[in-house]
């Protein structure tokens, strides 16, 4: 009795208490960098623990750091990228760390992160609740030096900067692979942290110093990343029994403490209604003047599309959800619902698709998705595209689910061609050009004949040729020269279709257990002028296609345009045309058994 007494009347404090500065982070404006002594970006990871309500899925996380959940779970020793996570539960998140230009004066190491401002965000809230101190409000407003942190708006993107290093040249001689951003806990010491990572308290100290306070971000070199230790199935079974019978020994004692204070608290309350009653019945017609006023304002937003898409009620999606039925998600927030005798792929996210639905409406190919619908919901400021629904999911559950059946080499070309033909439509014949900027093996959907339609034009941006400072897409997939200079152009689609390429030719994901990129592993191996030997091309191609009686040199071919693809000079890229050409070509070379003069260097950019 005495110790939950003790822990209300702390809580009690902690909630009216205002933070001292004694409990802020030490470094509060991000990490300084010098190209000099290390590499403009390296992949890395941060060591992340899932807390609050909206966090014990690997959905979430992956949502809010975009990357995806294969990602997180291979590093993290996780077996299942379905199963709930538990409160406090560690992870391993993939960062692409880069070191990026503040001013003219001043370089900073940080991951840039896209986030989507929600109802009652704000700089501070979203780096302390949901990021859990890996970034500061202060970083935040450095790197975003044109928005108005007090005047936050509803669907507008934000970079989020996660704290990051890459080793120096030094370090990396010294096996140091990997500095592992942390987050320093008060009950943490130096010894306890080298011991969780298997690194030494020195080395730690090299890094960071021995002015280490509570919420700083502890960089921690390691030459491998430790196994996280997880809860089995059935010990968090037990973990819960015995967590739900003491809390239901805590709460009975705590009833009669806590029944006095509410009746003290009720008081209180009853006194402020009072008080409050006649304002509220006042502001009661503004609000509903200012609902009223959004609603007018989204439909606006969307006038030029409410002739071409039926506009759906709220209450239908709903019930054709079972009111967003968890059990009817397909991916994040999309859901599968049952609408006049037929199924749809339901899009829910806060208000900013209007740009997304400007594109969609004047695209129409075979190889996109088509867009049914949308709806609005002024009350919550949430908007719902509805999509037609693809019977056999997404590209990247066909290749990397180890229960999806394998796709033959035939019906990976046909696919490969289906996505340049897409891109290729949105590239040459929309005016202005548009590009996809996040094209992705997740983002390619199959019909029941598998044949393959482009989705998720929610980072999508018509015309091409510009430069952004609010890097978004996701790792493994995301071109060079976009992760440094911000440059978009239709030859980042290009891009990020190579790796597609790579995943079709090798069966692997585009960034594997360690962190590495497979675009990275495949140019330093293919890309040169001498002729690799044959050993080492079957080593990189997917056993499942090794086993069929096709074309080597087929795939072979599929690999030259990969290689081109991803050349680092956008401008030695090959146009979605090109590509197109070859591709055809390679799929008439199925017939030819040959196996005889073809290399897989031979580059089709001219």
């Amino acid at each position: 009795m005495k110790l939950l007494f003790f822990y209300f009347i702390l809580h009690l404090h902690n909630f009216f208490q205002i933070s001292s500065p004694q409990t802020l982070p030490r470094n509060t404006t991000g990490h300084a960098c010098n190209l000099n002594q290390t590499t403009s970006s390296c992949q890395t990871y941060a060591f992340f623990r899932a807390m609050g309500p909206n966090q014990l899925d690997l959905a979430s996380i992956s949502d809010l750091f975009s990357v995806s959940r294969a990602t997180i779970a291979k590093p993290s020793n996780l077996t299942s990228l379905t199963s709930p996570l538990v409160p406090n539960q560690a992870l391993f998140i993939p960062l692409t760390c880069t070191c990026n230009s503040v001013n003219t004066t001043t370089n900073l190491s940080y991951a840039k992160l896209n986030y989507t401002i929600k109802k009652d965000d704000t700089f501070y809230i979203v780096s302390t609740n949901l990021f859990h101190n890996l970034t500061t409000y202060q970083l935040v407003e450095t790197v975003n030096p044109t928005l108005v942190p007090i005047n936050l708006t509803i669907g507008q993107d934000v970079i989020f900067p996660i704290f990051c290093k890459c080793p120096t040249k030094t370090q990396l001689q010294n096996q140091v692979n990997y500095l592992i951003s942390y987050v320093f806990q008060p009950f943490d010491t130096i010894s306890s942290i080298a011991s969780r990572f298997g690194s030494t308290a020195t080395s730690i100290v090299e890094v960071n110093g021995d002015d280490i306070r509570p919420w700083d971000t502890v960089f921690v070199p390691v030459s491998q990343l430790p196994e996280l230790t997880q809860p089995s199935p059935t010990s968090l079974s037990s973990d819960k029994m015995s967590a739900r019978r003491g809390e239901v020994i805590e709460l009975a004692t705590g009833l009669g403490v806590c029944g006095v204070l509410l009746i003290w608290i009720g008081g209180l309350w009853a006194y402020r209604e009072y008080s409050w009653k006649e304002e509220v019945g006042k502001n009661k017609n503004g609000v509903e003047s200012k609902k009223l006023e959004v609603e007018v304002s989204l439909m606006a937003d969307v006038s030029d599309c409410l002739d071409k898409y039926k506009v759906y009620k709220l209450e239908e999606l709903s019930e054709a959800t079972d009111g967003f039925d968890e059990r009817w998600v397909i991916q994040g927030s999309v859901f599968k619902g049952y609408i006049d005798g037929k199924w749809y792929a339901i899009k829910k996210m806060k208000w900013n698709a209007c740009e997304e639905l400007k594109i969609l409406q004047k695209v129409n190919h075979g190889n996109l998705v088509i867009l049914e619908g949308f709806c609005i919901d002024p009350d919550n400021s949430n908007c719902y595209l509805v999509y037609e629904y693809l019977e056999n999911g997404s590209l990247y559950t066909r290749l990397h689910d180890s229960k999806a059946e394998r796709l033959s080499w035939r019906k990976r070309l046909r696919i490969a061609l289906d996505i340049a033909n897409g891109l290729q439509y949105i590239h040459e014949h929309t005016i202005p050009r548009v590009i996809h900027k996040d094209v992705k093996s997740s983002n390619i959907l199959l019909d029941a004949h598998m044949r393959a339609k482009i989705a998720n034009f929610g980072l999508a941006k018509s015309g091409c040729n510009a430069i952004t400072r609010h890097i978004v897409g996701t790792q493994g997939y995301v071109a060079p020269e976009y992760i440094s200079d911000g440059i978009v152009s239709t030859k980042m689609d290009v891009f990020s279709f190579g790796v597609i390429l790579l995943e079709l030719v090798s069966g692997r994901e585009a960034v594997n257990e360690e962190g590495k990129a497979l675009w990275v592993e495949f140019y330093e191996n293919f890309n040169g002028n001498d002729e690799k030997p044959n050993h080492k091309i079957t080593e990189f191609i997917d056993d499942t296609i090794l086993r069929e009686p096709c074309s080597t040199d087929s795939v072979k071919n599929v690999m030259s345009i990969a290689i081109a693809s991803l050349h680092r000079d956008p401008s030695r890229r090959p146009s979605m045309v090109d590509i197109v050409y070859a591709l055809c070509k390679s799929d008439d070379l199925l017939t030819d058994l040959s196996e005889d003069g073809f290399s897989p260097l031979q580059v089709l950019a001219r």
